[in-house]
């Protein structure tokens, strides 16, 4: 195993998530900080309510990206003959969750950035996608059901590890996967506190898509 090559690895895939899309992208077509409007969130949610929908689309796949990218490169690293097969795994969630890092504390943009829920669909896709797939159902009914985006992250998160242990798809999942999915779980409920503090009070902001018809609604 070669430990330079690994921690170069490691290096690359916090610099992938360290890329501040909503930052830059806000700055260069739109000559503004996101993270000074709406919820000040560096992620695609605040850049959907703040900068429109082919923004947040844009932000949003990057983002995904990132996350996807960053878990791939653990196949590369087989690749060249660095990990073994049955390592490709460890390290896939190593360095998506690395990706996720750079997201929150992107070296880029004075390590502040978003809530790294899309970077963290990203890894899951790149790792298991028919459950990514599950998950981002999950989320869609809960948003349209909710109008809360921060709940149908919270509780995609969750169904994550959960469905696992029921082993939807009818096969035992690697007991590693579900840890590190309660710990991913555990992560989105710790970067969304100030959203759940809010959706107690029944203060959490709704989606875009709601404001748009209040609007139309002059009621």
């Amino acid at each position: 195993m070669n430990v330079f090559l690994i921690c170069l690895t490691v290096l690359l895939a916090y610099l992938l998530g360290s890329i501040p899309t909503a930052v830059w992208y806000g700055q260069g077509f739109f000559g503004i900080d996101i993270r000074t409007k709406g919820s000040g969130n560096a992620g695609a949610t605040n850049t959907f309510r703040v900068l429109g929908k082919r923004a947040g689309t844009i932000v949003m796949l990057v983002d995904v990206l990132k996350g996807y990218t960053a878990a791939m490169l653990s196949m590369l690293l087989w690749y060249l003959d660095v990990i073994t097969y049955r390592e490709i795994l460890t390290f896939e969630l190593v360095f998506g969750l690395v990706a996720v890092i750079g997201h929150l504390y992107p070296v880029f943009a004075g390590f502040k950035g978003g809530k790294g829920v899309a970077t963290l669909l990203g890894m899951i896709l790149a790792i298991h996608p028919e459950m990514a797939a599950v998950c981002i159902g999950i989320f869609l009914l809960v948003v349209i059901a909710s109008q809360y985006v921060s709940l149908g992250s919270i509780l995609a998160a969750l169904a994550f590890p959960v469905l696992l242990l029921l082993r939807i798809f009818g096969q035992k999942e690697s007991p590693l996967l579900i840890v590190f999915g309660f710990i991913i779980f555990l992560m989105v409920v710790l970067t969304h506190q100030k959203n759940i503090a809010r959706l107690l009070r029944g203060q959490e902001n709704r989606t875009v898509l709601i404001r748009l018809r209040k609007k139309r609604d002059p009621q």
